[in-house]
This record gives C-alpha cells, sequence and structure tokens, in this order.
C-alpha cells in the first residue's frame, strides 16, 4: 500500500501551473523572515574563505542575512550525474545564487555548470570576490551572462541578493 502525496491525480494543467507559480514564488521570496534562500557556488580550494562568510551570515549582528541552501560537504561520489543532480535540487530551492570568485573559480567546471544551471532554472545570479578587485579570469558563464561582480561588502552584497532575487 503507498503513501499519501497523491501525485498530482485529478490537477488540472492550469491547476498545476497555478501550483506551480505559487511554490515559485514562494523560493523567491525565502523564508518568510525577510531572508533569501541562497545557494553558494564556489571552487573547492575556496572552503575556508565561504566557510568564514557562512559564519559572518550567522553572525546576529551582521547585515548578511540568508539561508544558505548550498552544499556543506562535497557530494561522495564520483559519479556527475549523481552530483548534478544533488546540485540541481540545491539550486531549485534557492532564490538567488552567490558565486564566490577567485583565482580558483574560473578553473573549475562545477562553478561554471552552478552558474548555468542557475540561469536556466531562471535564479538571480550576483558574484563577489574577497580582494581589492576581481580577479583577472572569471567562470565564461559569467561574461556570457553578464553576472554582475560585488566586492566583499555585507550591505553591497545584500542589496545584489535583494535585486537579483527580484527577476
Amino acid at each position: 500500500m503507498g503513501g499519501g502525496g497523491g501525485g498530482g491525480r485529478g490537477l488540472t494543467l492550469d491547476e498545476k501551473a497555478r501550483l506551480e507559480q505559487i511554490a515559485k514564488e514562494a523560493l523567491r521570496k525565502g523564508s518568510g523572515d525577510g531572508r533569501k534562500n541562497v545557494f553558494i557556488s564556489f571552487a573547492t580550494e575556496d572552503l575556508d574563505e565561504v566557510n568564514l562568510f557562512r559564519g559572518q551570515a550567522r553572525n546576529e549582528n551582521s547585515d548578511l542575512e540568508f539561508n544558505d541552501w548550498s552544499l556543506q560537504e562535497p557530494f561522495d561520489s564520483r559519479n556527475a550525474d549523481y552530483i548534478r543532480r544533488g546540485i540541481r535540487e540545491r539550486i531549485r530551492q534557492s532564490s538567488v545564487t552567490i558565486v564566490y570568485v577567485s583565482e580558483h573559480s574560473a578553473a573549475s567546471k562545477w562553478v561554471d555548470w552552478e552558474i548555468r544551471e542557475s540561469i536556466a532554472m531562471g535564479k538571480g545570479v550576483i558574484a563577489m570576490h574577497k580582494s581589492d578587485r576581481p580577479p583577472g579570469r572569471l567562470p565564461p558563464a559569467m561574461a556570457e551572462h553578464k553576472v554582475p561582480v560585488v566586492p566583499w561588502n555585507h550591505k553591497g552584497i545584500m542589496d545584489a541578493v535583494e535585486k537579483a532575487a527580484g527577476k
């Protein structure tokens, strides 16, 4: 005997489309506490700096206010399709992707794929960098899609997130 859920039986196409639109709007708005759901895309070599950023967002005295839907631990798999499915689901649950750009991000096939996947899903995408200026090389998808780049400044990042979430 199966569980609940119904699987959408009995809904018309219009009803399904309306429910989908309601769900998308709820994701766009975030959790209801004013926070946006974000996915952070970064090269593995930058994990320490991204964890610092995450820590700043958890600090109640910080201007950074978002729910982090990105991966906390890498997938324990060599199966690229499995990894893509897991990342795709995290991106789907977010309204904005923040790309941490460094000298490592341009060489990361995953960062470029995550940018492209976010854009294909209609998510807002912004990039941030820690240094005085962004690195010389950026992931190709950033230039192709004119992804805005902001410095690691809490107010600037949150302004960019708000603007990107409004898409």
